[in-house]
């Protein structure tokens, strides 16, 4: 075996089962265990879903690996496995050094345990001394930002004073093998480029890092390779540059309806059936920027009594964010009936509309966010439609080619403030 390996992988396959119940979908549990006691000898039916297929990969000592794809091609889920959170279930993989690793918010962390005792905890976890752990205590501390809530509970800290502190854990901790997914998103622009920035120098240190992200600006910054996986399977590896232009490559061919492959599986919470983006009715073809386009996002709510929002992130091509809305009302040009609000049973709608001749031609994609009111995120489906732009005739008095992401017509006035007689 070559010593300068650090990750192996051969024939990795992961997938869950999806159960269903007999005689529909739509309950809470409470129904669900009436029904089972009602009808103990019925059986609900199961099916399988592959998260991964059949992976091969080796990444070498030292490299920083860019994981990019769309959502639920199968990144977190590989993440996961080479954590140690889930175990795959066929294949095998080969780790050689300590593994840090940063996933979706509340992995990692004990809730109840403070912030000072949940560091100790994951040195204690890496086979760290705890004098180890002490000489990067205080960078640990200065890196998050949370000194006066040490000696809180972390059960009590927002998502963001909690992916600070689990990152400079993660990240400061010395692992060999860094593992970091895109819960970057929840810290604000000054953290992300003081992560990117730790990950470069944990890079140039000669450890490895993996890197979930799907901005592909930051991937490039960052990443001496790239693999892209599609449908659990590994479709690409090799340069940054190669890997991200088959990726964009792939996007070209708009994708403007996701249905989600999990709709019918048991939920407490609401349920994404398919997102699709549409123009006037349409939603096939590129997109006219003289034409308003609507995303829309079709639900299903099992139980009664949930109280959601739905936002979506809008990126451009190269993983830049364009711009964010949610149907709440400081964001909704009208109020949105069922925001915050109780929602009975049943299958929804939520539409956005973006107006016309905002976005300039090119190529977008779609991330919708699903949560708690004011702004608790509980889902992120990550770029799960994707749609170009283009002028379908030439505009009088506008450039062929206008400059920059939006182009929106504002209104602009000239008036006459004196004659050149009565001086400037």
């Amino acid at each position: 075996m070559s010593s300068d390996i650090a990750i192996r992988i051969e024939g990795l396959s992961k997938s869950y089962r999806l159960n269903s119940q007999s005689g529909g979908n739509n309950r809470n549990l409470r129904e669900a265990f009436l029904y089972r006691l009602k009808h103990p000898l019925q059986r609900g039916t199961s099916e399988d879903f592959w998260s991964l297929k059949n992976i091969d990969l080796e990444i070498k000592r030292g490299e920083v690996v860019g994981i990019i794809g769309r959502n639920g091609a199968g990144k977190s889920t590989l993440l996961k496995v080479l954590s140690r959170i889930t175990e795959p279930t066929a294949g095998r993989i080969e780790l050689h050094g300590r593994v840090g690793a940063l996933l979706e918010v509340g992995t990692g962390f004990h809730p109840e345990l403070s912030g000072r005792e949940n560091i100790f905890l994951n040195g204690a976890i890496l086979g760290m001394g705890r004098s180890e752990i002490k000489k990067e205590f205080d960078a640990i501390v200065e890196f998050a930002g949370v000194d006066k809530f040490l000696d809180t509970p972390v059960k009590r800290y927002s998502s963001g004073m909690y992916v600070r502190l689990a990152f400079a854990v993660a990240a400061h901790l010395n692992p060999e093998i860094l593992i970091i997914d895109e819960v970057l998103a929840v810290g604000d622009a000054e953290f992300q480029k003081k992560c990117l920035g730790k990950m470069q120098e944990v890079a140039a240190g000669g450890r490895t890092v993996l890197f979930v992200s799907h901005n592909l600006l930051a991937v490039s910054q960052l990443c001496t390779s790239a693999c892209l996986l599609a449908g659990g399977g590994l479709a690409a590896s090799g340069t940054t540059l190669d890997v991200l232009q088959r990726y964009r490559s792939s996007r070209e061919h708009s994708n403007h309806l996701w249905e989600n492959p999990r709709a019918n599986s048991p939920s407490e919470w609401p349920v994404v059936i398919e997102t699709s983006c549409r123009q006037a009715g349409d939603i096939e073809g590129d997109f006219d920027c003289e034409l308003p386009i609507d995303i829309c996002v079709r639900y299903q709510s099992g139980c009664v009594g949930k109280r959601i929002y739905f936002g979506i992130w809008l990126k451009d091509d190269s993983g830049n964010l364009v711009l964010t809305s949610a149907n709440a009302p400081g964001m909704s040009i009208e109020p949105d009936l069922f925001y915050d609000h109780e929602l009975p049973q049943g299958v929804y709608e939520c539409v956005c509309t973006i107006p016309a001749m905002l976005l300039n031609q090119g190529s977008y994609s779609v991330t919708v966010v699903m949560g708690e009111p004011p702004f608790r995120s509980r889902e992120r489906l990550e770029d799960i439609i994707a749609f170009r732009m283009a002028d379908r005739e030439p505009r009088k008095d506008a450039p062929l080619n206008w400059q920059g992401i939006v182009r929106p017509i504002l209104d602009w006035k000239t008036i006459r403030t004196s004659d050149i007689s009565d001086g400037i």
